[in-house]
């Protein structure tokens, strides 16, 4: 039995090959020869539709993945061919004209390029002693409509998101920035699923090395399965073991666009509505898209809430072990005499309550994402106010911990980029170890060493600390602070004037 199952997968291999092999061949004069060619190459694909429209008639015969194509323009091409051609002579050129009502139309002489268009939702179309085919596009598959975006939600502003359709994508961007200075270069990546990955980037504004070594990245990408952005940003990224991203991702359009007008460069993959944003920066991970529709006195105040929970969301826990373990005295006396009472009897070092509920926090929170949506949030909040409470009056925990924690772990939700909230969760769990281990000492040991390592990050040439280190006065008024728009130098003037180099502060 194993041995016919050998000899049953060794043949099934044989014959990909064979049809890999022939796939590169040109298109033959027989139209029989070339069907067979196609199902080869198409085996045990039920979807795959082989329909003959004319029997006497050259034969002619489309070719197209069901689900894939739009089935009313395809049955309207087929009542057009069959009502045309029924009483006139069936040639080449008098198909390739009908089939302009699919649209896009073009000949194709070899199997590779057949291939490739009836996989991306195009019909083929193919004749009796021809040795060309007919491709006009009819992709329809079902698609999500264009919603609001769940993971950058904003009160003011516009509340389009991308979708999964590259091309609805590409739109939502040139909507905004309707140039002709707007480059768009798309390029299929994966051997075997060929998705389509654009590149986008202003003409006139984007920095020439960084667009070189972005593209000569993407062009070393050698895999078989591109399906989601973060497959190329893993690919692309400086740092693979750095706890930091050197890339943003964003499903805002209106942040991509101002991204392009700032001189970055944005990556859109076919099949998901996250895009990547490079070159890509440590205070740009604090800067929300509404903080550019607001006043700047709001959008300001914001800005520094977001970088003291920031802190509050790393450290927080971490001081409250080390004062309470050892540095009493930095604490006031009536104070210090209500958590020792707290800690009377508890039956756990204070760095296990710490780490028994930051584990409770982050079971809750994956819980919560994991599970329906219509539950999800309930579960969580419910989940952590019973566990919260429970653990309170069991003794087990002591109510100031509960309280340190469900702080640190609200401050943490006020970070705008995703990907930098999950590396200060990370980084909690060192420092709170550090801090039992050598109290503040250890908190200043680890904040010494996260400081050096993210000075030593560059996003594809670009420190990752730019515009505070190096220092780059231009680029202050939307740093720590956001100024008047009005204030901001033009982008065209920042992106043309090499030579001065706070002028591209924005970076």
């Amino acid at each position: 039995m194993k041995r016919h199952l050998r000899r049953r997968q060794a043949s099934i291999i044989h014959k990909q090959d064979k049809a890999t092999e022939n796939a590169d061949q040109p298109l033959t004069n027989s139209l029989l020869v070339n069907i067979e060619q196609i199902k080869n190459l198409f085996e045990l694909s039920d979807d795959l539709i082989v329909q003959r429209v004319l029997e006497d008639k050259s034969q002619l015969t489309i070719v197209y993945l069901h689900g894939l194509v739009n089935d009313q323009k395809v049955t309207d091409c087929l009542s057009l061919f069959t009502d045309h051609f029924s009483q006139n002579n069936c040639n080449f050129e008098a198909v390739f004209q009908k089939a302009s009502l699919l649209g896009n139309q073009h000949a194709i002489t070899s199997f590779t390029e057949l291939t490739k268009e009836i996989l991306n939702g195009s019909t083929v179309i193919l004749l009796d002693g021809v040795a060309k085919a007919i491709s006009g596009s009819s992709r329809g598959e079902k698609q999500r409509g264009i919603e609001e975006p769940t993971s950058q939600v904003v009160i003011r502003g516009p509340k389009e998101g991308f979708a999964e359709n590259l091309s609805t994508n590409i739109a939502l961007i040139r909507k905004r920035l309707k140039s002709p200075k707007l480059c768009v270069e798309i390029q299929p990546i994966g051997s075997v699923t060929n998705t389509d990955v654009a590149l986008m980037y202003m003409k006139d504004t984007v920095d020439k090395d960084v667009l070189n070594e972005v593209k000569n990245r993407i062009d070393q990408i050698k895999t078989d399965a591109i399906l989601e952005s973060g497959n190329i940003e893993e690919f692309i990224e400086d740092r693979t073991f750095s706890i930091f991203s050197t890339i943003s991702n964003s499903e805002r359009p209106d942040s991509a666009a101002s991204s392009l007008l700032e001189g970055k460069i944005v990556i859109l993959v076919d099949g998901t509505p996250f895009c990547l944003i490079a070159p890509y920066t440590f205070f740009q991970a604090f800067q929300a898209a509404e903080d550019y529709y607001h006043r700047y006195d709001i959008a300001t105040l914001l800005r520094w809430l977001r970088f003291i929970s920031f802190f509050i969301s790393l450290i927080g826990t971490a001081v409250y072990i080390a004062a309470t373990s050892y540095h009493p005295e930095m604490i006031p006396t009536p104070l210090l005499l209500s958590l020792a009472a707290q800690r009377e009897g508890m039956p756990f070092p204070i760095v296990v309550e710490a780490l028994l509920l930051e584990f409770s926090i982050e079971i809750l929170r994956e819980a919560g994402i994991r599970m329906p949506r219509a539950v999800g949030q309930a579960v969580s909040i419910v989940g952590a106010l019973i566990l919260g409470e429970a653990a309170v009056q069991a003794g087990i925990v002591s109510p100031g911990m509960v309280i340190i924690v469900a702080l640190t772990a609200i401050c943490s939700f006020t970070t705008p980029t995703y990907n930098l909230a999950i590396s200060i969760r990370m980084l909690r769990f060192v420092m709170i170890l550090s801090s039992a281990a050598m109290g503040l000492y250890g908190i200043l040991i680890i904040t010494i060493i996260i400081v050096a390592h993210v000075c030593s990050l560059q996003s594809f040439g670009v420190p990752f600390m730019t515009p505070i280190a190096p220092f780059q006065l231009a680029a202050q008024k939307d740093t720590l602070f956001r100024f008047p728009i009005w204030s901001f130098q033009t982008r065209s003037k920042k992106a043309n004037n090499k030579s001065d180099e706070q002028a591209r502060g924005s970076f």
